[in-house]
């Protein structure tokens, strides 16, 4: 004798529409993942380009930037009086 299984449509249908959620719910994650790998890479060119600014000092020193502009400052004041 030989068993013959009985497929019932419904068992079916369940099982394709519980695959669909699966699906849905590995698609929001992906997307979420896919928004945070986003803000993590520009993160991360954020600071290699501050790394690189650093490198080749590029950095200006405050003090020394408004020292100069005084200096700049007086020295157009002084042509200007001449």
């Amino acid at each position: 004798m030989t068993k013959t299984k009985i497929v019932f449509l419904t068992e079916i249908l369940d099982q394709r529409i519980r695959k669909q959620k699966e699906l849905e719910y590995y698609e929001k994650q992906l997307e979420e993942l896919q928004r945070k790998m986003f803000f993590v890479k520009k993160e991360i060119d954020l600071t290699n380009v501050i790394i690189d600014i650093i490198q080749q000092e590029k950095v200006l020193d405050i003090q020394d930037y408004v020292n100069n502009s005084k200096l700049l400052e007086r020295k157009n004041d002084t042509e200007k009086e001449i």
